[in-house]
């Protein structure tokens, strides 16, 4: 945003002055294309993820958490920001080279906890944006390792030559490339040894860690230490390291004696991509997959913990969604939100497990540059006219080939209720008239806000991304 040097300089001085103990620590442990079904705790096969389930025992389980987008870039964006992706002007996926990122002026995640003096690191996959001024350093994070987007946007793209034609992929560590291609059986770990690190230096003041792992997403890769340990072959020895990585950060925060002053997010930014077969997730039978906006796309895993705040084994069936951390951490830290407009909601009430607690009422289902697919209140989901891929009309690929897709169309509305029909399964607009219409105010409403290319409305609220003149724009 306007003054991000300044920001910067206001917490140097704020932790020369002292920083006074009482505060909590952040961590976003975000992981890329995991689906709803892919833990042990919720119904994994052939591998387990014990320090992942420890934190479903000890923490909140999230049943209805929601992606912004079901897509990497835009879910990411909208985590960061507290936005719906399209009201700042985030679609799809950035690739290299694009012309697009995050605006200037829109505050992230970083610089909101920079202005109460937090230390702040992106260790693995950012997806807001490659060109310089996008990057994290100039985005409010003090440190930054990984992958400036997907890790299959590189030159092994199974489809390269064919539909892309991909440069070499940079891993960068804090402004500068220190090379390409770099062999991605180490990120995991990699990743791991500088959030280990970073929590131990800043372990005597507050500190945002966001652990952004390119795992599971393809290429899948994996550490000879896990390599062949599952019995689902190199998927699930993908998440048996994810595992790890977590149980190796939680361990650390233990040893610290930091657990009753961290919280600890663990979630996903979109569904599997499930035509990749034995390479993908599981939606735990949820409707579609990633890129789509029934649940199979948007629900996501999430778990959080925070000892001494959450109960032991909660299981929170509220609505609520990765916007909503933005203004969690502001509540929490105390930090001023921005003055632009947000959309985002503190669900510290639901971490806490306030009883009748309801702070999320609504979520809007955008996808594509600005199409309003869907609404729900969490318990009923209204699906608008509109085209989607569909993962169930081929066979899907298998040991790291894509299967085909193809495109289905909703020709009417539809309404579900996800209290009987989580699969999505079963439309009963007709049994719910009652339902379909509030629904439908909610929508056009939030129509008249942000806009839906769908039904061509313009919406008089949303904001431009950041642009590079003289490139051009890449969704993918």
């Amino acid at each position: 945003m306007d003054n991000k040097l300044l920001l910067v300089s206001a917490a140097s001085v704020f932790s020369v002055a002292g920083i006074a103990a009482n505060y909590t620590n952040f961590i976003i442990i975000n992981l890329d294309d995991a689906g709803y079904g892919d833990f042990s705790y919720n119904g994994a096969y052939g591998y387990t993820t014990p320090n992942i389930d420890q934190m479903a025992t000890e923490g909140v389980r999230f049943t209805h958490f929601l992606a912004g987008q079901p897509i990497s870039g835009a879910s990411r964006a909208g985590l960061l920001t507290g936005c719906y992706p399209n009201r700042i002007g985030f679609a799809g996926a950035p690739g290299p080279d694009s012309n697009y990122g995050i605006h200037p002026d829109e505050m992230t995640l970083g610089e909101l906890l920079k202005q109460k003096g937090y230390s702040t690191a992106v260790f693995g996959k950012w997806h807001l944006g490659s060109q310089y001024q996008f990057l994290p350093l100039q985005n409010g994070f003090d440190e930054y390792y990984g992958l400036p987007y997907s890790n299959d946007m590189w030159p092994n793209h199974p489809q390269q030559g064919e539909i892309f034609n991909f440069p070499d992929l940079p891993t960068y560590e804090g402004n500068k490339v220190i090379g390409y291609n770099t062999d991605q059986t180490r990120l995991t770990t990699d990743y791991t040894t500088h959030s280990v690190d970073f929590i131990k230096r800043n372990k005597n003041k507050p500190f945002f860690l966001y652990l952004a792992h390119n795992m599971p997403h393809v290429p899948l890769a994996v550490s000879d230490k896990f390599k062949g340990k599952s019995q689902q072959g190199l998927y699930g020895d993908v998440m048996m390291e994810i595992d790890w990585s977590v149980g190796e950060v939680m361990k650390t925060l233990r040893e610290l004696g930091l657990e009753e002053n961290t919280l600890v997010i663990l979630t996903s930014d979109n569904g599997p991509w499930t035509n990749y077969g034995n390479h993908a997730g599981s939606a735990g039978g949820l409707r579609e997959a990633k890129a789509t906006t029934f649940d199979g796309g948007n629900r996501v895993p999430c778990l959080m913990y925070w000892k001494g705040k959450t109960q032991p084994g909660i299981t929170c069936n509220n609505l609520a969604s990765n916007i909503d951390l933005f203004p969690t951490f502001a509540e929490i830290s105390g930090a001023p939100l921005p003055d632009r407009k947000i959309d985002g909601v503190s669900i510290l009430s639901l971490i806490r497990g306030e009883k009748d607690a309801n702070p999320r009422e609504s979520f809007v289902y955008y996808y594509n540059k600005n199409d309003l697919e869907a609404v729900t209140d969490g318990m009923f989901k209204l699906v608008f006219p509109h085209k989607y891929v569909t993962y169930g009309a081929y066979v899907p690929g298998n040991d790291g080939q894509p299967g085909k897709l193809t495109n289905l169309e909703i020709q009417k509305a539809e309404l579900y209720d996800l209290r009987r029909d989580p699969g999505e399964r079963y439309d009963v607009i007709s049994q719910y008239p009652e339902v379909a219409a509030k629904l439908m105010k909610i929508a056009d409403l939030k129509r008249q806000e942000l806009g839906d290319n769908l039904t061509r409305v313009k919406g008089t609220e949303r904001r431009e991304p950041g642009l590079v003149q003289g490139k051009e724009r890449h969704d993918l």
